[in-house]
């Protein structure tokens, strides 16, 4: 079947040398004259009407059939495409989602069966809440505006705070991104504000404007997450940030009062709480050591009164035994306790010539005693 083009690429003028020469009309040796174009259309189609024998071509004389079989070649090379590292292959079908397709060469049914879309899918996308930011070109700065719709919030404890915040998010399935939600940056606005607006309605003013601010964060994009999933829109968050939260312009002076004697209330009450620290221990210290020592003295005179009672239960029993020596001893300890702190002079009564004058021995013992 291809055998008359295979003729035709092996001389040019579509027939050999002899053949040449006859359709010119003459029998010139030379060869080099070119043959009648209308003779070469006509052995072209002939050839052509060999490859289709059914009449795949017309009747006239111009090459038909080779025009055609090209543009067939060309409409199914046509559905080769290329699909970036950043991007995702979407294919559809007269105007209907299929598959995805990832980086590299793919393949789909050809214009118009089948088109492919590639939406960048590792690009991070920004929507500001709360605020917009323009920047002015002549001198080079930005400017901000805020928006009071969108970002006045009502806390838990019933306060009002202005927060403005910023959502980034990238497509993680582009043909649930492309088909399932018609506006997906105001979507996803509308889903941040909402997340928002709920996480807020949990905390009080104070947790908002301080610490809280984190936690408000990862919840909001946790909410955020949930909602875009149920809508099945193919998008991920990837991160909530919030840019300030204040009170209303309207009344930030008088909150920020508040806010200098809540300070004030707090640093007094952590002064009192010092000085509580301070005196509390030392008074319990000082009472536990008073409760000590009228124990030492309660075990003092317990032990002390039973010492002179066992003493005295002693002394009776052997009163018992010998009253007589017993009376003497008790009368010889006693005096000598008594006698013991005063001077005594000693006069023998037995005596023939009664008192007669004597030295002051102890006078004299005091006097050199005191030299």
């Amino acid at each position: 079947m291809f055998k008359n083009i295979l003729n035709m690429a092996k001389s040019p003028w579509g027939s050999d040398d002899d053949s040449r020469g006859s359709q010119n009309g003459s029998g010139s040796d030379d060869g080099r004259r070119p043959p009648n174009i209308e003779d070469l259309a006509g052995q072209f189609q002939d050839s052509l009407k060999k490859m289709f024998p059914g009449g795949g071509i017309s009747g006239g004389k111009k090459p038909i059939g080779l025009f055609i079989i090209i543009a067939l070649a060309l409409w199914l090379g046509s559905g080769f495409y290329r699909v970036l590292p950043d991007e995702q292959g979407v294919v559809l079908r007269f105007g209907k989602f299929v598959n995805l397709t990832q980086p590299g060469l793919n393949y789909h049914l050809p214009y118009p069966v089948e088109t492919a879309l590639t939406p960048k899918v590792t690009r991070v996308n920004r929507i500001d809440v709360g605020y917009r930011s323009a920047s002015d070109t002549g001198r080079a700065i930005s400017s901000i505006s805020d928006v009071p719709e969108e970002s006045l919030m009502l806390t838990g404890d019933e306060n009002i705070v202005d927060i403005d915040y910023s959502v980034f998010w990238l497509i993680k399935d582009g043909g649930k991104f492309l088909f399932n939600i018609q506006d997906p940056e105001e979507t996803v606005k509308s889903v941040a504000e909402t997340a928002m607006r709920e996480v807020i309605a949990r905390n009080p003013i104070q947790t908002v404007l301080t610490g809280g601010r984190a936690q408000i964060e990862v919840d909001t994009q946790k909410i955020m997450q949930e909602i875009l999933d149920h809508y099945q829109s193919g998008i991920q968050i990837t991160q909530v940030q919030t840019q300030k939260a204040d009170p209303p312009k309207e009344v930030i002076d008088s909150f920020r009062d508040v806010q200098a004697a809540k300070a004030d209330k707090e640093r007094q009450q952590n002064e009192a709480d010092a000085y509580a620290n301070d005196v509390i221990p030392r008074a319990r210290g000082e009472a536990a050591q008073i409760i000590q020592q009228a124990e030492g003295y309660k075990k003092q005179v317990v032990a002390s009164a039973e010492g002179e009672a066992s003493r005295f239960l002693a002394i009776y029993n052997e009163y018992k035994n010998a009253k007589a020596v017993t009376q003497e001893r008790m009368y010889l300890e006693t005096m000598e306790k008594v006698l013991a702190g005063i001077d005594k002079i000693i006069i023998d009564k037995n005596s023939s010539g009664g008192v007669v004058p004597y030295l002051p021995l102890p006078e004299f013992g005091k006097k050199s005693g005191k030299k």
